[in-house]
């Protein structure tokens, strides 16, 4: 069988893009398993008697980062929102706003990562979270999970 140079260097380069892309894959399959593994031995505790809702949300962040995550919180129950981040991120702040941007709660001046809370009426609140900066020459990243305990 004789295939041209020109077939060759297409081969080549789609082996490379495919093993690119399945390198890709690997890694962020490989990351979401280390964040379910540090959630469930490092977060999930910290909910202690409330039940951790069905929702797994977590993220890879570097300092610097900030995401934000929409929830729903179902009326006349008890919650525990928890904010948990590798320690290599360093200190997590995090907001928590009603649907109209309003801040219900902020853990910048406080020294807990979690909010204990109850809501009267089914409402969506968004949770803001912030990694602090860092000046290392060195970025790490670090799992963050935000976590939903309730109970009656």
């Amino acid at each position: 069988m004789n295939v041209s140079s020109n077939a060759m260097t297409a081969i080549k380069k789609f082996s490379l893009a495919a093993f690119s892309l399945l390198m890709v894959l690997f890694s962020a399959s490989d990351a979401d398993a280390q964040c379910r593994t540090f959630t469930k031995k490092r977060c999930l505790p910290q909910l202690e008697d409330y039940v951790q809702n069905d929702n797994y949300n977590t993220a890879v962040l570097i300092p610097g980062d900030e995401a934000e995550l929409e929830l729903t919180f179902f009326g006349d129950r008890a919650y525990r929102l928890l904010v948990c981040g590798h320690p290599v991120l360093g200190d997590l702040t995090f907001q928590v706003l009603d649907s109209r941007g309003n801040g219900i709660y902020d853990s910048t001046d406080k020294e807990t990562n979690h909010f204990d809370f109850r809501v009267a009426n089914t409402q969506q609140m968004t949770v803001r979270v912030q990694v602090p900066t860092s000046d290392a020459v060195i970025e790490h990243e670090g799992c963050v999970s935000i976590m939903v305990g309730s109970k009656g």
